[in-house]
């Protein structure tokens, strides 16, 4: 069985790979990514034997096949090479919103867990840069700060306008070193978790502060308050969740918290 393709569709895309990896790949490695991208995108699966018979060209399958498997098995993409890549492809290159998040699953016996930090760009992630996790569960705060850290060495902290994480990714020292390295985040977190009210003089959970809003209702909280030992900013909304319960929605912010729900959602 042969891809009989007429014409080369990736052109433009092969000039692109080849000028970004210009002098770490030869063109052969580059037209055979190429290949693999567009094979991807047609064929909608990571199977070898299906993404061989996608492949643009007149080779037989079983050729690709091969092709597939020595590119798998002998070829090493360092992650800075790809993040690179994929930063340098993005629109700008400042200003940027990242988006921390873990993944889980299994894989037979074996657990797949993934940390990856995203940029958001029209409502939607492109993965960057990732950590894989040897064990099941939560990421520790040491792997967070690690992967922001280099983050910030291969594209300078001045490109970050904030950093998005969902409920998972608090505690005392991650908010310090946030804090410290005065990188703006808005992150969620669990309701119940106690604050130190300067306002009030006295250490609440969270949600008291939001008790009185309407559903849907959205209010930053004009106060200064401590969560783990940082200073912090809170915002809150009362919404409905997936069983159709009332729940909290807070969030913790570096600064700027009126703008906290619009960058969450």
């Amino acid at each position: 069985m042969k891809n009989t393709s007429p014409e080369r569709k990736d052109t433009a895309l092969v000039s692109v790979l080849q000028d970004h990896f210009k002098g770490e790949l030869n063109l052969a490695r580059v037209k055979l990514i190429c290949l693999f991208i567009t094979a991807l995108c047609k064929i909608k699966t990571i199977n070898y034997d299906r993404l061989a018979s996608g492949f643009d060209t007149k080779a037989d399958k079983n050729s690709s096949y091969r092709r597939i498997q020595r590119f798998m098995r002998e070829f090493d993409f360092p992650m800075k090479t790809v993040s690179s890549l994929i930063f340098n492809l993005l629109p700008f290159k400042d200003d940027l919103t990242l988006v921390l998040d873990r993944t889980n699953w299994k894989f037979g016996s074996r657990d797949i867990n993934i940390l990856m930090l995203g940029v958001s760009h029209k409502n939607v992630a492109f993965p960057l840069m990732f950590k894989m996790l040897d064990k099941r569960g939560n990421s520790d705060t040491q792997e967070r700060i690690d992967l922001i850290k280099k983050y910030v060495e291969w594209f300078g902290k001045q490109s970050i306008n904030c950093l998005l994480a969902d409920r998972e990714f608090v505690g005392s020292k991650w908010l310090e070193f946030l804090n410290g390295e005065n990188i703006r985040f808005h992150i969620r977190i669990r309701n119940n978790l106690k604050i130190y009210s300067y306002q009030k003089q006295e250490e609440t959970k969270a949600f008291w502060l939001f008790n009185n809003l309407k559903m849907g209702e959205f209010r930053h909280y004009p106060k200064i308050v401590e969560l783990h030992g940082q200073r912090c900013y809170l915002s809150g909304s009362k919404t409905i969740d997936r069983d159709g319960k009332m729940e909290f929605l807070i969030i913790v912010s570096f600064n700027r918290p009126e703008q906290a729900m619009a960058y969450y959602k």
